[in-house]
């Protein structure tokens, strides 16, 4: 069977919601994907396309060449879940307790395997692509180990382009920026140490548990009074531990979170801030402390050529997928960064949002909607064919 439309068949969207509904009831955590990899693998391998597996840990890539065109590109889905507890009630909801696809990367997979099986069937496609499908996207940097276990150097492309669902955004519609699409990602880990004391004799102790609220307060003023009011920064304390009873002050106390931003000099600026800020008010308050900052991604910033390029194919499809005008990048991080440092390309996102309640990502609530799986193929499925063309 040959066809050369971008659109799926109502038989080939019944498959790609039946995979969609398989992996969500059977989620994987980062660099553990086995049963996830292995159900992509097979499927690329019965599409006709080259399998190869465990690049970057349990990474997959399916590659489809056809006529003469020495040209490729490579489009990549994420395959991970994450640790939350899913209360969705569906009855293909997560069978493993404490885990669940609560960002749709059930969805990025079931979406690219679609693609690639429509595209294995289009006898006009002439060059080479490479379908990615990446473990770990959630925190722990797969992307950076795909690229580094020599994504690029075994599969060169020309240009790489990422795909993610957006709950924000109405279904039918796609769109992307022409440059920072995702801010730069990293956490920090803080130990304030004191000496504890009874809770009513604060006067013989010194209290980490006091210097720690005078640090999280102080902490926001780096992006209010320290970060240009014309630039963009996040500095959110998210987690706080210390002691364990009414009436005693505890010898630690420990403060968690994230830390967000665009321009490299903005985030060398966070982590000055943040370390004088963290040693002086220990120091004041007769405690010490240590300070843990780790950068985890970069920013993902698409390239403006490839951008304006899906912008053009998103308006060549008609009715069916619309461009989103005028958007805005989004504080949250992508580990597609790490690709697009090495590659030109773009990150897309495509409307997902439901009538009604509209749980978003990584709510225990949120199911990738599956309306967007066939729009989210065609847009693959066009963008390939069109840029091996150009």
């Amino acid at each position: 069977m040959t066809d050369t439309s971008p659109t799926l068949t109502p038989n080939e969207i019944e498959d790609a919601v039946a995979w969609r509904h398989a992996l969500h009831a059977a989620p994987e955590l980062a660099f553990e994907e086995h049963a996830t990899a292995a159900f992509v693998a097979e499927r690329l391998a019965s599409f006709g396309l080259a399998v190869r597996t465990g690049i970057g840990g349990t990474g997959v890539v399916g590659t489809l060449t056809r006529g003469t065109s020495r040209r490729a590109i490579g489009l990549r889905a994420d395959m991970d879940a994450l640790p939350i507890q899913e209360a969705t009630g569906l009855a293909y909801a997560s069978g493993v307790p404490g885990k669940m696809h609560a960002c749709g990367h059930d969805g990025h997979t079931a979406t690219l395997l679609a693609a690639a099986r429509r595209l294995a069937r289009d006898p006009d496609l002439d060059g080479t692509v490479h379908f990615v499908f990446q473990p770990a996207e959630e925190n722990e940097g797969g992307a950076e180990r795909m690229v580094t276990d020599g994504l690029f150097r075994d599969f060169p492309v020309e240009a790489i382009f990422g795909l993610h669902n957006w709950p924000a955004l109405p279904v039918g519609q796609a769109g992307l920026t022409l440059g920072p699409m995702m801010a730069a990602f990293g956490v920090f880990d803080i130990t304030v140490t004191g000496r504890g004391a009874h809770g009513a004799m604060p006067h013989q102790g010194a209290d980490p548990v006091a210097a720690a609220f005078q640090i999280g307060s102080a902490l926001q003023t780096i992006v209010a009074r320290n970060v240009s009011p014309v630039e963009t920064a996040v500095v959110s304390v998210t987690t706080v531990h210390g002691g364990d009873a009414w009436n005693v002050i505890p010898d630690t106390c420990r403060l968690t979170g994230t830390i967000r931003w665009f321009a490299p000099a903005v985030g060398d600026l966070i982590e000055t801030r943040m370390r004088a800020i963290v040693g002086g008010i220990a120091a004041a308050m007769d405690c010490s402390a240590e300070i843990r900052i780790e950068r985890r991604y970069p920013a993902t910033i698409n390239d403006a050529a490839e951008a304006r390029f899906v912008q053009d194919v998103v308006r060549g499809l008609g009715s069916s997928l619309t461009l989103a005008e005028d958007l805005q990048p989004s504080m949250g991080a992508e580990d597609f960064a790490f690709m697009l440092a090495e590659r030109p390309g773009a990150y897309v996102w495509i409307g997902a949002a439901r009538d009604g309640a509209n749980p978003g990502l990584h709510s225990p609530r949120y199911d990738f909607n599956d309306a967007a799986l066939p729009l989210g193929a065609a847009l693959w499925t066009a963008l390939a064919k069109r840029r091996l063309a150009a």
